[in-house]
């Protein structure tokens, strides 16, 4: 009993510590996602024009996205370790399929992103304009590349595909079908658009802040109208396609859905409740208070109102006839509130956006202060989106590390201990509660400067006869 007890506790820290810096990563991610084609926006803009406001907004948001960018590096990279520290049995177990995704990653999409990057840091008046924009569309290219060979890898433990078992492990036998596979297709373009979501509602937050006070309006009225251009239909679209990826997770994953909603028995018709007291037990099923919209859930689970959901019961049962005895259940009152968080979050920047754009097409958003401090408060909206959109994604598949194939349970490294876990995860979680105050600190300071006239070592020498 003991045994059991120490090993519950060691895949429970390895747990914890790669929860930790996953969701703390991800916070960096929507943003670079999302506000490198804004910047590149501006750029392009300038390069047009030759309007020095476009010059002046794309080295003040192209400094937040360095920031965000670089914190963002050093973040990620400590996940990759981690498989083979804390998770050992399930490298050996997918790394002949997992690793070509993310060696593809690092070496080419990675490679690409921060080489040109870093040529576009540099290169303000030593390359020609031109050459110099194409720098950084290239690097944006490149984050949008590592964004999708990332979700390729994750998408094989939500739903695996182009494999076959040889020897205990899996083995790719389809890369075609790894690249293909729907569950990465749609996971792709629902972080896309969720990071052009963050990127615009930071952007937009950022002008409103200045409008608040009165500052700079001239400069950041038309960065608020091309955030707005950006960030009205890519959080509308994304509300749409996240209900139709729900369907893609109904039948990969239906375990997931009916957690979501607590649903323990198959129906149709079935409701989806805006919130609800209890009822997250197989004991105490029925909740004690509910507020439900009819036949929500069988259309957000098959596209139809009156779609057949199965139950988390049934479901149970037929994984115990399919994989053996246990219990398959996720944490299913985490999933029930991810789900409404991410829902909800999202909901309230498509709503902000909306008047913002109808204020700003009447020329009344600047004057409006109570509602810029809203947006300002709304930009922090699509952070919480994503991060209960990981919490529904990654405690929804458990008790899979790999959906049907490894349980988390027996995935960890065994001969790491409590000791060296704990130690760990107290300097991880130490360490980047440092570094998000030193993120926290840069972005607010850089956020709440007046965009300057750039010097001649950054732009403001470039004009037609440097090579336009």
């Amino acid at each position: 009993m003991t045994v059991l007890v120490l090993a519950s506790t060691v895949v429970d820290l390895a747990r914890a510590q790669f929860a930790t810096t996953s969701v703390y990563h991800f916070l960096f991610v929507p943003l670079t996602l999302g506000l490198g084609p804004i910047v590149v926006a501006f750029q392009t803009i300038w390069h047009r024009t030759h309007d020095e406001k476009w010059l002046r907004l794309t080295h003040f948001f192209g400094t937040l996205f360095l920031i965000n960018f670089a914190i963002g590096v050093a973040t990620g990279l400590v996940q990759e370790f981690q498989f083979g520290m804390n998770w050992s049995v399930y490298s050996r177990f997918v790394g002949n399929v997992f690793g070509a995704p993310l060696a593809i990653e690092g070496l080419a999409s990675f490679f690409i992103e921060s080489t040109f990057l870093g040529l576009w840091i540099f290169g303000w008046n030593r390359l020609s304009p031109r050459v110099h924009l194409a720098t950084l569309w290239i690097a944006v290219i490149g984050s949008w590349m590592s964004a999708y060979f990332i979700l390729v890898a994750n998408s094989f433990m939500q739903d695996p595909v182009g494999y076959k078992i040889v020897h205990g492990e899996a083995q790719l036998t389809s890369v075609w079908a790894l690249l293909s596979s729907r569950w990465a297709l749609y996971a792709f373009g629902h972080t896309i658009l969720a990071g052009l979501t963050t990127g615009a509602a930071v952007v937009l937050g950022v002008c409103c802040w200045h409008f608040a006070r009165g500052r700079s309006v001239e400069i950041f009225r038309p960065a608020a109208k091309v955030a707005l251009i950006v960030l009205v239909p890519a959080a509308c679209v994304n509300l749409w396609f996240g209900s139709h990826f729900g369907i893609v997770v109904e039948q990969l994953q239906p375990m997931k859905i009916a957690a979501s909603e607590a649903q323990w028995q198959t129906c149709t018709h079935c409701s989806f409740s805006l919130l609800q007291a209890g009822g997250f037990t197989s004991s105490d099923p029925k909740p004690s208070f509910s507020i439900e919209i009819p036949g929500l859930l069988s259309y957000l689970a098959t596209g139809s109102f009156s779609g057949q959901v199965k139950g988390l019961d049934n479901l149970n049962q037929g994984y115990r006839e399919l994989f053996g005895p246990g219990n398959y259940e996720p944490p299913v009152e985490t999933i029930y509130w991810s789900m409404r968080g991410m829902a909800y979050a999202g909901s309230l920047v498509a709503l902000i956006a909306i008047v913002a754009a109808v204020l700003y097409w009447r020329r009344r958003l600047e004057r409006w202060r109570w509602f810029c401090w809203v947006a300002v408060v709304g930009a922090f909206l699509p952070f919480v989106a994503c991060t209960f959109g990981w919490f529904l994604t990654e405690i929804g598949r458990q008790p899979w590390i790999v959906q049907g194939l490894l349980e988390t349970g027996m995935a960890n490294s065994p001969n790491v201990g409590v000791t060296w876990l704990s130690i760990s995860l107290a300097v991880f979680v130490t360490l980047y509660v440092v570094l998000l105050v030193v993120d926290v600190w840069l972005m607010r300071r850089y956020a709440n400067r007046d965009p300057e006239p750039p010097s001649d070592e950054t732009g403001a020498a470039a004009t037609p006869a440097m090579g336009y």
